[in-house]
C-alpha cells in the first residue's frame, strides 16, 4: 500500500494530529537530549553517544562519579512515557566522593532515582527499568537506637548494587543496598528486593523472592 493510500484511510483531522504528535515529539527530544549534555558537561558527567532524552533529568553529583554509556534512553515525562504515568523525572544523584553511578549501552530509565551515597550503582547492559523505581545503596539512617537515626553519618554499611544485562524491572520496584539481579531476570511490578536475585528468572514480592525459572 502506497504512503497516498494510506493517508486517503485518514481524515485531515487525524492527519495533522499524528503529524503534531510526532513533530512535538522529535522537537521535544532534540531540546531535552541537547539540555541534558549541557548539564552533564556542567556536572562532570560523562556521556556517551546517541542518547535520547525527554523531560528535565535531575543530576546532582557535588562529588561522586556517573557515567552514561551509549545509545541510553532517560524518560521524565508522562507525556513520552506512554505505558505508565511518572511520578518523578528520572533522578541521578551521588554524596562521597567514593559514589558511583554507572549506566551501560542500550539501557532505558523511565522515572528512576538512583542514589549512590558512597558505593557503585552499576546498571547492566540493555536493561529496562519501567516507571517510578528507586535503586539505592544505603539505608542513610540506622534503626536503633532511635536517638541516633537522625545524625547517623557513617558510611560503613553501604553496600554497592549491581544489576545484570537484559534485566526488565517493572513499576514501582525498591531496589536495595547489597542486590545483585543476574542476567536476563524479570523483577515484578511493585517488588521489594532486599536480597540478590539469581539469572535467568522471574521473581517478586516483599521482599522479592524467585518466582519461576527460564530455561
Amino acid at each position: 500500500m502506497s504512503r497516498i493510500e494510506k493517508l486517503r484511510k485518514h481524515s485531515l483531522r487525524s492527519i495533522v494530529r499524528i503529524a503534531g504528535d510526532r513533530g512535538y515529539r522529535s522537537g521535544m527530544t532534540l531540546f531535552w537530549t541537547r539540555w541534558f549534555y549541557l548539564k552533564c558537561w556542567y556536572h562532570e558527567v560523562k556521556c556517551g553517544r546517541n542518547l535520547e532524552v525527554f523531560g528535565d533529568v535531575l543530576v546532582r553529583s557535588p562529588e561522586g562519579e556517573i557515567v552514561i554509556g551509549n545509545n541510553v534512553q532517560l524518560i521524565s515525562s508522562s507525556w513520552r512515557s506512554s505505558a505508565a504515568s511518572l511520578n518523578h523525572g528520572v533522578r541521578l544523584r551521588t554524596f562521597f566522593p567514593s559514589a558511583r553511578i554507572v549506566v551501560e549501552d542500550g539501557v532505558g530509565l523511565n522515572g528512576t532515582s538512583i542514589t549512590s551515597r558512597s558505593q557503585t550503582i552499576r546498571i547492566g547492559r540493555n536493561t529496562m527499568i519501567a516507571a517510578n523505581c528507586m535503586i539505592l545503596d544505603s539505608d542513610f539512617h540506622i534503626a536503633w537506637p532511635p536517638d541516633q537515626r537522625r545524625i547517623y553519618g557513617g558510611t560503613d554499611h553501604d553496600l554497592d548494587v549491581q544489576i545484570g544485562s537484559n534485566v526488565w524491572i517493572g513499576v514501582n520496584c525498591i531496589i536495595l543496598k547489597g542486590v545483585v539481579i543476574g542476567d536476563n531476570s524479570v523483577i515484578a511490578a511493585g517488588s521489594v528486593v532486599t536480597s540478590s536475585i539469581p539469572e535467568n528468572v522471574l521473581a517478586g514480592g516483599n521482599p522479592a523472592a524467585v518466582i519461576k525459572r527460564y530455561p
